[in-house]
């Protein structure tokens, strides 16, 4: 039975999802992706569970813009190198319930991780 959140630290919107969904006295594991990196193996775990690579990465993270992504036609490949690169990419947090994930942190995601972890 694997209980996981990928998250960062210091990011407040992660910080107020821990609290808002009683992950923090749930049974988690915690794994802050600035100190300790995703590998690959981990990654790709995520990805059978989302379908897809594009599926957990983040548009909003600044370098998105700064690398001028948003022109370029980016394949799963691209996807998952830019994940593995730069932990910014990953849409945060991403929790892992047994066979779910919870990626994100728009509402609807927010209390479907809330409901699970009741």
């Amino acid at each position: 039975m694997k209980k996981k959140m990928y998250h960062l630290a210091h990011c407040t919107t992660c910080q107020a999802i821990i609290k808002e969904t009683g992950a923090d006295k749930a049974k988690l594991e915690f794994q802050n992706i600035r100190d300790e990196k995703i590998t690959a193996k981990q990654l790709e775990e995520m990805k059978k569970l989302a379908g897809s690579y594009e599926a957990l990465f983040s548009r909003r993270a600044l370098k998105y813009k700064e690398l001028g992504l948003k022109d370029k036609k980016l394949t799963e490949e691209d996807y998952k190198n830019y994940i593995l690169e730069e932990d910014t990419f990953l849409k945060r947090p991403v929790t892992i319930l047994n066979d779910k994930i919870f990626i994100g942190n728009d509402k609807k995601t927010v209390e479907a991780l809330k409901k699970a972890l009741q």
